[in-house]
């Protein structure tokens, strides 16, 4: 039973809905405790929202074992590059004396007014706002919470694309 549920299309929309679940929730403890994403913040849920998508994309076309594969390698470079962005929030709320001291520009400023390759290097190096620990569940940090998450992610990709044989509808 717990096989079925976890292979095929189904562990694909499993993947679907564990993905913007945690979207979902970032958005209530944004909502619920008036907090303001940093632009490493919102890319971590970009990665989510990709994953996501990747996920539903496999779900509706229900692959083969070579799809799968394929899948589980795309699936795997999204969760890859979450757990990069979240491992580098990690970094500097750990070292907030190696980064900016005062809260930088915004996620929507820094888009609106450079070109995207400056844009980005910005997003990645972290402002002020990137250092600040605003919330956390079981002494982890939402960002560390959002590594563990990615990980677990990348490990069911591959689990979906290598380990699980049966195509179920």
């Amino acid at each position: 039973m717990i096989s079925k549920l976890l292979a095929g299309r189904s562990g694909y929309w499993l993947g679907f809905l564990a993905s913007f679940g945690l979207v979902a929730f970032a958005l209530y403890i944004q909502t619920k405790d008036n907090l303001e994403p940093c632009p490493l913040c919102i890319s971590q849920r970009i990665a989510y929202m990709g994953l996501g998508l990747l996920f539903l994309i496999a779900a509706i076309h229900n692959p083969g074992k070579t799809g799968r594969k394929l899948y589980g390698i795309l699936h795997l470079a999204a969760a890859a590059t979450g757990a990069v962005i979240a491992s580098r929030h990690i970094w500097i709320q750990a070292n907030p004396d190696k980064v900016m001291a005062e809260c930088g520009a915004g996620f929507d400023y820094i888009f609106k007014n450079f070109p995207f390759k400056k844009a980005i290097d910005l997003v990645f190096k972290g402002t002020g706002e990137c250092t600040s620990i605003d919330w956390t569940l079981f002494d982890l940090t939402i960002p560390q919470l959002s590594l563990i998450c990615f990980i677990a992610l990348g490990i069911y990709a591959v689990y979906l694309a290598f380990i699980t044989k049966n195509r179920y509808v």
